[in-house]
């Protein structure tokens, strides 16, 4: 266990998350009212700064410590501007394309040079993959369809899973025909510390972490399985068969994506630590699960700035997988936690890997 920045153990030189596995209906629901102030939240891909868009903030400012995740967000500015939601959905490979690599010209058309040289050598890539499928992570999930799954379940087998049902029902598929010894001696194994370290996530990620992770995993599953319709949920889609199917995330929805690209100038990208920024009064917070890769020390110290530049009532929203991160002692009377927000946020979440879900409020 370490007390030194993330930044300092942890590799960002190349594209980590190519889409964004937070929930963004979650985030949007239990924010709050942002209307007309700046928002914060962390970039990643860029997926859930854009859908706080569809809360009309003033300014979103979307910050990461890693330039490639950065260039995720770009090209998205850029397809919005330049696609139709059809054509923006092909390139991101939600949808099965045989033609990104005009989709990906067409979109960067008017986009900065570094942003153009950045994605023309991922080329092969996005049009074998969709940009949203170019990331270390999104690489593991798909070795995991294309190597784990055909071992565990026949292909049907997998296709019955996305098949509409009541929640009983969907409790007796998992429970007879999906959770299986194979199915849980493989996810033990591909989903372990070690593997997911080296295939999915950074290591360094890991260093806050108690507990099985693949332990965690086969929990998660049979909760996404069972819990929330598998039908309605784009992020298990992609897991399983590396398609959104008849699901989508928010920002990638038709009613969103023309609210979306009407407030692109409002998008401030930041490179740098999120404590870093300098700002004042900020209506609320996209945290993502970036305290999970902090000591608590560490935490205490980002959580006290970023309180330091919020408004009364401001909420910070973020997710633990597996490190437990609430609110650091220090400076817990200076929050409220939203428990009923938080429950009401949890009914709806799809994003399943993460096993806890914070809302707290600026006094």
């Amino acid at each position: 266990m370490t007390d030194a920045p993330i930044e300092d153990r942890a590799a960002f030189d190349r594209i980590r998350y190519a889409q964004l596995w937070e929930d963004a209906d979650v985030l949007t629901t239990t924010i709050g009212d942002v209307a007309g102030g700046d928002v914060v939240s962390i970039c990643s891909a860029g997926d859930n700064a854009l859908a706080l868009l569809l809360k009309d903030p003033a300014r979103v400012f979307a910050v990461d410590l890693s330039p490639a995740q950065l260039q995720c967000l770009a090209l998205r500015i850029a397809a919005y501007r330049n696609l139709a939601h059809d054509e923006f959905l092909e390139l991101m490979g939600a949808r099965a394309s045989d033609r990104r690599e005009t989709l990906l010209s067409k979109a960067l058309a008017d986009a900065p040079a570094g942003t153009q040289q950045f994605w023309a050598a991922l080329a092969p890539e996005v049009i074998a993959h969709g940009a949203g499928g170019v990331g270390k992570f999104e690489n593991y999930f798909r070795l995991f369809a294309r190597y784990v799954l055909p071992v565990t379940h026949p292909r049907p087998t997998i296709k019955a899973l996305f098949s509409p049902r009541d929640p009983r029902a969907r409790q007796v598929f998992y429970d007879q025909r999906f959770n299986t010894w194979r199915w849980r001696l493989m996810v033990r194994l591909f989903f372990s510390r070690f593997v997911m370290g080296r295939l999915g996530r950074d290591p360094a990620f890991f260093d806050h972490v108690d507990g099985s992770v693949a332990d965690h995993v086969i929990a998660r599953c049979a909760f996404a399985a069972t819990n929330v319709d598998p039908a309605e949920n784009p992020y298990l889609h992609w897991i399983m068969t590396g398609t959104h199917g008849a699901a989508l995330p928010l920002p990638w929805r038709p009613d969103a994506y023309e609210v979306i690209r009407s407030r692109l100038d409002r998008i401030v990208p930041h490179l740098g630590a999120i404590d870093s920024l300098v700002l004042k009064d900020v209506a609320g917070f996209n945290l993502s699960d970036i305290f999970e890769y902090m000591s608590p020390q560490v935490q205490a110290e980002v959580y006290g700035a970023l309180l330091d530049i919020a408004r009364p009532g401001a909420r910070l929203i973020y997710w633990n997988m597996m490190a437990k991160r609430r609110a650091p002692e220090a400076h817990r009377r200076r929050i409220e936690t939203l428990g009923a927000v938080e429950t009401a946020g949890l009914k709806l979440e799809k994003a399943f890997f993460y096993r806890d879900f914070v809302v707290e409020a600026v006094r």
